[in-house]
């Protein structure tokens, strides 16, 4: 059962991982899971400070996951349907450009939907241009905890890998 929940655990890593650059997951969140899953086996000892601290972190970020491309398309002048364009333009991006759909995709949406929002062009790239730093920003913040998170996990399996005979 150990080994299942430590596949489990894996995955759901993985996933958590995947989940920081795509908007229908929340990375850390998942992540989050994970380490929970880990610490569920008869291998690790529950240690609830650690579970709830890291808890904390990933709320606090996926809350500002949502606060941060926000600000960085008010800060330029951007509309809602900047942000919505960012993120319909990411999805599309990733279908048909792949990774590179990661980078350009959420600008263009950004730009398409601040030029349906009735904004002169000049004021469209710009509100774009700071939707596009806003979600970088974020990606890379989840990016980051979603990273460190795996680095808890392998740590925690390496410690107590005897436990997962």
């Amino acid at each position: 059962m150990d080994i299942f929940l430590l596949i489990i655990s894996g995955l759901l890593m993985l996933l958590g991982i995947l989940g920081s650059f795509l908007p229908v997951l929340p990375g850390p969140l998942t992540s989050w899971v994970g380490l929970l899953v880990l610490h569920l086996t008869d291998a690790l000892p529950m240690n609830w400070t650690f579970l709830i601290i890291t808890l904390i972190v990933a709320i606090a970020i996926w809350l500002l996951d949502y606060v941060i491309p926000a600000m960085g398309t008010k800060r330029f002048g951007g509309s809602k349907a900047g942000m919505i364009g960012t993120t319909i333009g990411l999805i599309i991006g990733l279908i048909f450009l792949g990774p590179f759909g990661i980078i350009i995709g959420p600008f263009f949406g950004a730009l398409i939907g601040e030029l349906i929002n009735k904004s002169e062009f000049d004021k469209a790239v710009k509100a774009a241009f700071g939707s596009f730093l806003g979600f970088l920003a974020s990606t890379f913040m989840k990016f980051i905890v979603a990273m460190i998170f795996t680095g808890f996990f392998i740590y925690k399996v390496i410690k107590y890998s005897d436990g997962f005979v």
